[in-house]
């Protein structure tokens, strides 16, 4: 399984547990609670 780093865009959706993260090939990835992320297009 390939490795990332993320780093956590703040919205205020993260309030309702909705967190947004950039990786480092810059692609935007979504977690919905405990959830695993997901890549976004």
């Amino acid at each position: 399984m390939p490795s990332y780093y993320f780093r956590e865009l703040w919205t205020p959706l993260r309030w309702v547990g909705i967190k947004f993260f950039r990786d480092d090939e810059g692609f935007l990835w979504i977690k919905w609670w405990a959830k695993p992320r997901k890549r976004l297009r």
